[in-house]
């Protein structure tokens, strides 16, 4: 087996330093969470690149909640490392702070954790010749949960072949369908959609149709972990359906499937499906009632069954994140 070179968790560290400007906000003043998802899939891939010295794209983003606000003029900073590399995969963890420079506040926003894949110009995976080893105690800890994340992972996407080829769906009541041409500026390195952009859209036609439903004010709260199951090519379009799941007292959560499909042969490909929280607000951003929502059929049934179950699971893990000080 080739050898490859060795470096330590804290080697691999990239930090990068955002300003919230006001383009980056939505109507309330605060950080638009998708501008905050892009943000993390653009550090990760950062630190994912540098070590796999080429092109890398996103095959999974565990959960991630947004806890607290992040307002206009807040200095975000983002801290990505690579705790575990597998033979072509990186596992990356990223933190995120906001700081208030008036005061020099500093306050942690939110962590998740990524799983990058080394990828050669046809998007086929290819070996990283770097391999991370702990150095001390602390990384030992990182580097271990890492490698149980990456073994849950291969467990989960097994069938990620065939996961691709789920393409059909019926449709819903009030949902919306949404394509868009993927350009040369959608992608990092010309070829392959970037998955940060991908999840700005995915959040945005998600408050869309949040927003339609409650006619008012929603930001993003949480977003369940994505898994990709097959890439967007430049040129390609990709399609977006979406609708809403499941409503509680003053959230709402939306489904989200997106499709690549080959302009020229009409060939669809299931890349990924997303479910999104989004919270309703009243002009003075505190949360609001949302309107009642009743599943008529049995597919819109169906998803609220499934719905009701990620929301128990949901509640549960923001509750521990908080009593942890998150």
């Amino acid at each position: 087996m080739e050898s490859r070179q060795r470096v330590g968790i804290r080697a691999t560290l990239t930090e990068m330093i955002q300003l919230v400007r006001p383009e980056h906000a939505n109507p309330l003043g605060t950080l638009y969470g998708g501008r905050m998802m892009d943000w993390i899939a653009t550090v990760a891939t950062l630190a994912a690149m540098r070590l796999a010295k080429g092109q890398v794209v996103l095959g999974t983003m565990d959960d991630l909640d947004f806890l607290h606000p992040v307002h206009v003029g807040d200095v975000v900073t983002l801290r990505a490392q690579v705790e575990y590399v597998g033979r072509s995969s990186m596992e990356v963890g990223v933190e995120v702070f906001a700081e208030d420079p008036r005061t020099g506040e500093k306050r942690r926003t939110t962590s998740s954790h990524l799983a990058l894949v080394a990828v050669d110009e046809g998007g086929r995976p290819r070996l990283v010749r770097v391999e991370v080893l702990p150095e001390g105690a602390e990384e030992q800890e990182i580097w271990e949960q890492a490698r149980e994340r990456k073994a849950m992972r291969v467990a989960r996407l097994q069938d990620r072949a065939a996961r691709a080829r789920e393409v059909a769906g019926e449709e819903v009541e009030g949902g919306i369908v949404l394509s868009r041409i993927v350009f040369p500026e959608d992608a990092v390195l010309g070829t392959l959609m970037f998955a940060g952009r991908l999840m700005t859209d995915l959040d945005e036609i998600a408050m869309i149709v949040a927003t339609r439903h409650c006619r008012g004010q929603v930001v993003t709260a949480s977003v369940d972990a994505l898994s990709f199951y097959a890439p967007i090519h430049v040129g390609e379009f990709v399609v977006y359906k979406a609708a809403l799941n499941h409503v509680g007292r003053t959230s709402m959560e939306i489904g989200i499937k997106a499709l690549a499909e080959n302009p020229f042969t009409g060939e669809l490909r299931h890349t990924c499906t997303a479910f999104f929280t989004a919270v309703h607000l009243d002009p003075s951003g505190r949360p609001a009632l949302v309107p009642p929502y009743e599943p008529r059929t049995p597919w819109e049934q169906r998803r609220w069954q499934t719905a009701e179950e990620r929301r128990r699971v949901r509640l549960a893990r923001i509750a521990r994140l908080r009593e942890a000080g998150a």
